[in-house]
C-alpha cells in the first residue's frame, strides 16, 4: 500500500473542525479516534501477526489508570504521566506476550489467557483502594496545555488525531518493513516461519508489546478527555470489542481499516441510542450482530482484504 491513502484520511479528518465548531460533532470525532487508536494497536498483533485478542482492555485501561493515579495520588505532571501510561501498558503487554508465547499459546487459547488478563486487571481495580474501587477516579480539572487539558474540544481532537496519525505512520512503516513480513509469515504458517530462521517468539513479543503500547495511549487519551475511569470504562469487554470490532468492519490486517471501522462503529452506536433510546446493552446486541454480518459478509471489511 502506497502512503498517500493514509495522508488523505489524516488530511480529510483535520478538515473537520474547520467544517463545523458544533460539541456534539467534535466529542462523536474525538470519541471515535480514541476507538481507532485502540483498534489499531489491536489490528497491529490481531491482524498484521494474526494473534487475536479478546482481552486488549488490560493494556487500554492500565494506561488510563495509570495516568490517572500518578497525576490525582502523586502530583506527576499530565504529560509525563502520558508516556509513564503508555509505558506501562507496553509493560503488561511484555508480560502477557511473554507468559503466553513461552508457554506456545495460540489462537483460542490466546484469546482466552487475554481475555482473563483483562478480567483479573478490572477486578483488582474494582476492589482495591487506591485505584477509588467501584466509585472510580476522577482527575482534577485544570484546564491548561501543560496540564494535558485545553479549553477548546478542538484542540483536544487535533491531539488525538496526531496519535492516531503516528499509529498509522508506524503500521503503515511496519507493513512495508522486514519486521513486517516476519509477522505475516508468522500468522501465516508458525512452523514454516521458524524453518526459514525466523524467531517467532521474538516477532510476537515485539508485535504485542507494540500493540499494548498503542492501545495504553488511547486509555490515556480517553482519561484526558472524559477526567473520569472505573473498572469497567478501563478493563470492561465493551473496551476489547470495540477494539477488535473496527478493525473487522473496517478491515483485518490492513492500514487505514481501524480508522474506517471506529468511525462505522461510532456513528452506528450513535444512530441505535437515538433510535432505541437508553435500553440496557442495546448496543452490544447491535455490535454483535455487526460482527456476524461482517464475517458472513463482508470478510475483507469496508477497506479490504489483507495482503
Amino acid at each position: 500500500m502506497k502512503g498517500w491513502p493514509v495522508v488523505a484520511v489524516v488530511a480529510a479528518l483535520a478538515a473537520v473542525p474547520a467544517l463545523t465548531s458544533a460539541n456534539t460533532v467534535l466529542n462523536f470525532m474525538v470519541g471515535a479516534l480514541i476507538v481507532a487508536l485502540a483498534a489499531q494497536g489491536w489490528n497491529l498483533l490481531g491482524g498484521f501477526g494474526g494473534q487475536l485478542s479478546f482481552g486488549h482492555a488490560a493494556f487500554y485501561g492500565t494506561g488510563a489508570y495509570v495516568t490517572a493515579l500518578l497525576q490525582q495520588r502523586y502530583g506527576v505532571n499530565a504529560w509525563a504521566g502520558a508516556v509513564l501510561g503508555v509505558a506501562a501498558g507496553a509493560l503488561v503487554g511484555a508480560v502477557v506476550g511473554f507468559l503466553s508465547f513461552r508457554a506456545g499459546l495460540r489462537g483460542s487459547y490466546f484469546a482466552l489467557v487475554t481475555l482473563a488478563f483483562a478480567e483479573v486487571l478490572r477486578i483488582l481495580a474494582n476492589a482495591a483502594p487506591l485505584t477509588g474501587g467501584a466509585a472510580g477516579l476522577l482527575v482534577r480539572l485544570d484546564v491548561r496545555a501543560a496540564n494535558f487539558q485545553f479549553a477548546s474540544r478542538a484542540t483536544f481532537f487535533y491531539v488525538a488525531l496526531g496519535c492516531v496519525a503516528v499509529a498509522l505512520l508506524l503500521t503503515w512503516s511496519i507493513s512495508r518493513s522486514r519486521f513486517g513480513a516476519q509477522l505475516a509469515a508468522v500468522r501465516e504458517n508458525e512452523e514454516a516461519a521458524r524453518a526459514l530462521g525466523i524467531d517467532a517468539f521474538a516477532t510476537k513479543l515485539r508485535a504485542i508489546i507494540l500493540s499494548a503500547a498503542i492501545t495504553a495511549a488511547a486509555g490515556v487519551l480517553y482519561v484526558q478527555y472524559y477526567l473520569y475511569i472505573d473498572s469497567d470504562l478501563a478493563y470492561g469487554a465493551g473496551v476489547s470489542v470495540a477494539a477488535l470490532l473496527a478493525p473487522v468492519i473496517g478491515g483485518v490486517g490492513t492500514v487505514l481499516g481501524p480508522v474506517v471501522g471506529a468511525v462505522a462503529l461510532q456513528g452506528l452506536g450513535q444512530v441505535t441510542r437515538l433510535v432505541a433510546g437508553p435500553v440496557p446493552g442495546i448496543d452490544q446486541v447491535l455490535f454483535g450482530l455487526m460482527l456476524v454480518a461482517a464475517i458472513a459478509f463482508m470478510p475483507g471489511g469496508l477497506v479490504g482484504r489483507r495482503g
